[in-house]
């Protein structure tokens, strides 16, 4: 790319990591609505975020997973006892990097923010206990999609 050329070639291992990811995405789709989750595409958004990451996909899932826990229970917590205001969501937001941290789990307070955030800022009719509890099912059955296509179907060794 150094002419300043846009190069439109693909080459074969691009185009087996896009048919891996378009098939756990749509499989984990399916299976969400199979099970008539509420807010279904958050299990093919997780998939694709577990899929298409440079970090290893087992590091993380468990971080995702963690980090969603966390901002769904601490998210759900503060809807349920205190009115919605930007000192509140700033609270929760320090308070999850705050228990990231302390449970050694780091990399968990971005999806613990990211997950709180959609409880606190997201206006919903369910009580918020309801919400985390979907929002954690939704993104943990993404999360098993892509660690399983990631176990059956490894991505190609990139060669140097």
């Amino acid at each position: 790319m150094a002419s300043g050329k846009i190069s439109l070639a693909v080459n074969r291992d691009s185009v087996l990591d896009s048919v891996r990811t378009a098939f756990a995405a749509v499989a984990a789709m399916l299976l969400a609505r199979l099970l008539k989750m509420p807010e279904y595409y958050w299990a093919p958004i997780s998939t694709i975020v577990i899929i298409q990451s440079t970090i290893p996909p087992r590091t993380l899932g468990w971080q995702r997973f963690v980090g969603t826990a966390l901002g769904a229970v601490l998210g759900a917590a503060l809807a349920t006892f205190f009115r919605p205001s930007a000192v509140v969501y700033g609270l929760g937001i320090l308070l999850c990097g705050l228990l990231a941290w302390s449970l050694r789990a780091g990399g968990a307070y971005r999806f613990a923010g990211i997950t709180l955030s959609i409880i606190l800022l997201i206006p919903r009719t369910r009580a918020p206990w309801i919400t985390g509890w979907h929002r954690f099912l939704e993104v943990s059955l993404g999360i098993a999609v892509a660690l399983v296509v990631t176990m059956v179907w490894p991505q190609a060794k990139k060669k140097a």
